[in-house]
């Protein structure tokens, strides 16, 4: 067993097997890739991300590394299952390491010893486009059209995206991600926008059956569920605040126009320790397109508070009946383990 240090390895991702991509890289050094070569000592398959403990030999002594994966949702449709590694099991894996030094990391590739790979992603058979007649349904971005990637995926789209006042930078300078200042770590979720950036790799959920009265979105992270009024009120005193934020909804044309404020105060909704509260102001627009098998969606989000300038994002969304809605019931035995790199 062993392990080897790479730093600014980039070009070791091109050949790997399988990528993951993960809810929060805190603490992560994106620019360096560790290989591991050693026996499973765990494989912790629970919400909201799924755990491996990889046992190597470091100066000829035994060392455990814990690594994080991507969501329990994510792997399954990856083919992966709860018996796909066992203890025992001999593995050749590629992480991020933690930026601290510890053995911790975000897993990257990995391979069975005798090169075989740990799951082969199903589908043997193209999915076929199937028309919605209304936005009732499950929807995931088409993420050939979603605009480009970013290290660090959910932080790092945020880093790249808000302009930032002067309280936001400064709280976001003061955040401690490994922290239990971090939300995550007490399975706090995310408001809006977080489920329609999420979309990247968690459905979202459209369900109409009561569309005169109100409209429900609901996103697989965090099980995260959203009553949108459509019977024409207006939004409570700015005194009366909510997890989700309060929404409101009207049709402009064919265009679902969702308006929500009255959020209560967050500490890190956007992931990298810029907070939201009273202020924060969101307003989305959802329209099928392509003959109903895509939705076009977009969304506008201001915080006058902590952000200097609004932000606007678009992306297309597929209608996928194929899919189902699994959920993430947040574990605090896994949610916490990153608390194990602060300290």
């Amino acid at each position: 067993m062993k392990f080897i240090q790479f730093s600014a390895l980039i070009g070791v991702l091109a050949f790997c097997h399988t990528s993951f991509a993960h809810h929060s890289d805190a603490g992560m050094d994106e620019n360096s890739v560790v290989t591991l070569e050693g026996k499973i000592t765990e494989f912790l398959w629970k919400q909201p991300h799924v755990y491996l403990g990889i046992e190597v030999l470091e100066n000829g002594e035994p060392v455990t590394w814990d690594i994080q994966l991507a969501s329990v949702n994510g792997l399954s449709r990856s083919g992966w299952h709860a018996e796909s590694l066992k203890p025992g099991d001999e593995v050749f894996a590629r992480v991020n390491p933690a930026v601290n030094g510890r053995p911790y990391g975000k897993l990257s590739s990995i391979e069975r010893a005798d090169g075989t790979p740990v799951a082969v992603r199903p589908g043997a058979t193209p999915v076929n486009k199937v028309q919605a007649d209304s936005l009732e349904g499950n929807w995931m971005a088409d993420r050939a059209r979603s605009g480009p990637s970013y290290p660090g995926g959910f932080d790092g789209f945020f880093y790249a995206h808000l302009v930032l006042t002067e309280a936001g930078q400064e709280a976001m300078e003061n955040y401690d991600p490994l922290s239990s200042e971090n939300p995550e770590s007490t399975c706090i979720g995310r408001p809006t926008p977080s489920a329609f950036i999420s979309t990247s790799s968690y459905l979202m959920q459209v369900d109409m059956s009561d569309a005169e009265e109100k409209i429900v979105i609901k996103s697989e992270w965090y099980n995260e569920e959203r009553t949108v009024y459509m019977d024409g009120r207006d939004h409570p005193n700015s005194s009366t605040t909510f997890a989700t934020g309060h929404s409101i909804g009207y049709w402009d044309g064919d265009t679902l126009v969702v308006d929500t404020r009255n959020f209560d105060d967050h500490r890190s909704p956007y992931q990298i320790g810029v907070p939201s509260g009273s202020q924060k102001h969101v307003v989305e627009k959802y329209r099928l397109i392509e003959d109903g098998t895509a939705m076009a969606a977009e969304f506008m989000l201001e915080d006058p508070e902590f952000l200097a300038e609004p932000m606007y994002h678009s992306r297309v969304l597929l209608h996928s009946p194929h899919l189902r809605m699994l959920g993430t019931e947040c574990d605090l035995e896994s949610t916490t383990r990153l608390l194990k790199l602060g300290g």
